[in-house]
């Protein structure tokens, strides 16, 4: 196959593919080299040419891999099928290869004896495209001027503006076209800049507009340090290319910004500032982030139709054979909402605000999904009648089985599966019994499922905690004895250990402090004394229900649960300070023959040279008999 004639001359005078989608240029690679980039995905250079010119360009990181695989290399052919071109700070160009195909069998040398496109300039390319007076590189923004009889520049009636500042245009036509000119429609914003798409988003080129929708506006969080302290929030970005970008707003720009930006809106952005995207924190497909500041230009744009979220959604049942820590796309039935509570974060020690939801499909299978903030807040009447809701990138869990936490809901979504599976839950969905891959899980506002409940002996029969991982169950037992002395039979104190008085990081309350010769308390986390202590719970029981009996080990927010919302610091001032040990233990016997649903957490533990099976509660409620019956009822009803 032939190169395209003229090909770099016409790309050199071209904002970029969307100019003309049909112009999908074969040329030839001349060089090729690695750029390393720290803490970063390596890039690569090319210069690529057509046999009269050559042009320095950069290959995007999706086309990492066919230049790994050998199909971009020296004197290969290529057909470019997507690309943009930038103008850096010095005045030259730089093209962004996004897209590109294989043309044909290399020819195994350089065609032609091609010169540089940004020393030499374009040649004279038909059909409008018009050669630069320059022979330097030309702005990409700004008045653009021809004297080329009858061509016209897609930028030549454009006011120069400033992406930073504002524009006095009166102008709010998106599309400039000269319809006397061949040269082909250029998008541009409200003020007469042309659009850049995200995926051309690029380090090279820092005067851009991009119009994106706003598909996820997060909370405004705090944060204080040895710096300084302030605020951020953040915003994902999806644009009609498909692409979409992880944008954060710091300071002065969150005070300007977050009440006027809504979720599901279209907007114009300039001004902000890219880096290279974690990507350990960072789902979007952007290999950037963009950081806005009180300068950066926002402006509504009211045309958003033409930007349409994207999903790649897995079935529930899929879900098991994913591996942790990946984000899904689902499209589910919320059958289940269950009740609004808190959580106290591990990390930053905040409480938060969490509701876990039942979402099943036509799999057959359920999972739970976890709820935050105010999304979790309002999840009980947003999700109440059981809608059709898609879930855009939900992180997949192992703990308790198959769970799910975050991402985007979307109810009814306008999309053909949802009124499938709408169809599918009225016929059939609502009435038959799904399996559920989440078998448990922790915190508060989780539920027990009747129809996934197991016996105390399945601990025993199905081998629980053989396997690396702890295995989790539900059952219905009761407690028929508690002990009230330590583990491992220290009757000296009552059934707590001495935790730091420390309710910040590190310790948060939770690990042991010994009493020094002066009364005082040292905790070797923390590598500070205290004045006092925190008590908290630790309790063996026994529980049973109708097939076996087993020991169980309860922590200190199970064991205030049992106890009615008695801490371990009241228990040690009835049994130690006032010596009263009838109050002791009526506790107790108040709780024995109790019955409850628990979720326990089941695993191997090597104690001494002996490898036993520790039995958990991580989460327990006492039996809601009214619920019990009408469970019952629904269970006998399917037979």
């Amino acid at each position: 196959m032939s190169l395209t004639t003229n090909a770099i001359s016409q790309m050199y005078t071209m904002a970029g593919s969307q100019d003309n989608p049909a112009f999908t240029p074969v040329v030839q690679v001349i060089h090729i080299k690695q750029i390393e980039a720290k803490g970063a995905e390596d890039r690569y250079k090319v210069i690529i040419s057509d046999g009269n010119r050559h042009f320095a360009s950069m290959c995007a990181t999706q086309l990492n891999s066919l230049v790994q695989i050998g199909q971009i290399s020296n004197n290969c052919l290529l057909r470019i099928t997507q690309f943009i071109v930038n103008t850096m700070g010095s005045g030259q160009k730089v093209c962004i290869i996004m897209g590109c195909e294989n043309a044909g069998p290399n020819p195994g040398e350089r065609i032609g004896n091609p010169q540089d496109v940004q020393k030499h300039g374009p040649l004279n390319v038909a059909g409008g495209w018009q050669q630069q007076q320059s022979m330097g590189a030309q702005p990409m923004y700004g008045n653009v001027q021809s004297n080329l009889g009858g061509a016209s520049n897609p930028y030549k009636n454009a006011p120069a503006s400033n992406p930073y500042g504002s524009n006095n245009s009166s102008s709010t036509n998106r599309y400039q076209h000269n319809p006397q000119s061949s040269s082909p429609i250029v998008k541009t914003s409200a003020t007469g800049q042309p659009i850049t798409p995200i995926a051309g988003l690029n380090m090279y080129s820092n005067r851009w507009v991009i119009r994106a929708k706003i598909t996820n506006k997060s909370e405004i969080r705090t944060w204080s340090n040895a710096k300084g302290e302030g605020s951020l929030f953040s915003i994902v970005l999806l644009d009609s290319s498909g692409f979409d970008v992880k944008c954060t707003f710091f300071k002065e720009a969150v005070d300007k910004f977050y009440n006027m930006l809504e979720e599901g809106k279209v907007y114009n952005f300039s001004g902000g500032r890219l880096k290279v995207a974690n990507m350990q924190y960072n789902t979007c497909k952007s290999q950037f982030e963009i950081t806005f500041d009180q300068n950066s230009e926002i402006h509504l744009d009211n045309d958003g139709g033409d930007i349409q979220e994207t999903y790649e959604f897995k079935k529930i049942a899929d879900l098991e054979h994913m591996e942790p820590n990946s984000y899904v796309d689902i499209l589910g039935v919320v059958k289940h909402v269950g009740e609004v509570g808190t959580v106290i974060s591990k990390k930053s020690g905040k409480e938060m605000i969490k509701c876990e939801l039942t979402v099943e499909d036509d799999s057959h299978a359920d999972v739970r999904l976890t709820l935050w903030g105010q999304t979790a807040q309002n999840a009980p009447g947003t999700f109440a009648n059981c809608p059709v809701v898609a879930f855009k990138k939900a992180r997949l869990g192992d703990f308790g089985g198959r769970s799910l936490s975050g991402g985007t809901p979307s109810l009814n979504p306008s999309i053909p599966q949802t009124n499938q599976l709408a169809q599918w839950w009225a016929l059939n969905g609502n009435k038959t019994q799904s399996r559920s891959l989440s078998s448990g899980g922790g915190g508060v506002g989780g539920r027990d499922s009747f129809d996934q409940r197991k016996e105390v002996r399945s601990i025993k029969e199905e081998h629980m905690g053989n396997n690396e991982k702890p295995d989790y169950l539900n059952f219905k037992a009761t407690f028929n004895f508690i002990k009230r002395e330590k583990q491992g039979g220290d009757d000296s104190g009552g059934c707590w250990y001495t935790a730091c008085a420390n309710s910040g990081e590190p310790c948060k309350n939770m690990f042991k402090a010994t009493q020094t010769s002066d009364g005082n308390w040292h905790c070797d986390k923390c590598q500070q004394t205290y004045p006092n202590c925190v008590r908290r719970f630790i309790i063996s029981a026994c529980v049973a229900d109708d097939t076996a009996t087993t020991w169980v080990s309860l922590y200190n927010e199970q064991a205030e649960t049992l106890f009615d919302g008695v801490t371990a610091d009241q228990l040690y001032q009835n049994f130690i300070e006032t010596n009263d040990k009838d109050l002791y233990n009526s506790t107790f016997l108040k709780s024995a023959y109790t019955e409850w649903v628990m979720t326990c957490k089941v695993k191997q533990e090597l104690v001494g040279d002996e490898t036993r099976t520790k039995t958990s509660i991580v989460r327990m409620s006492p039996v809601d008999y009214v619920k019990e019956s009408r469970n019952i009822l629904t269970a006998l009803a399917a037979f």
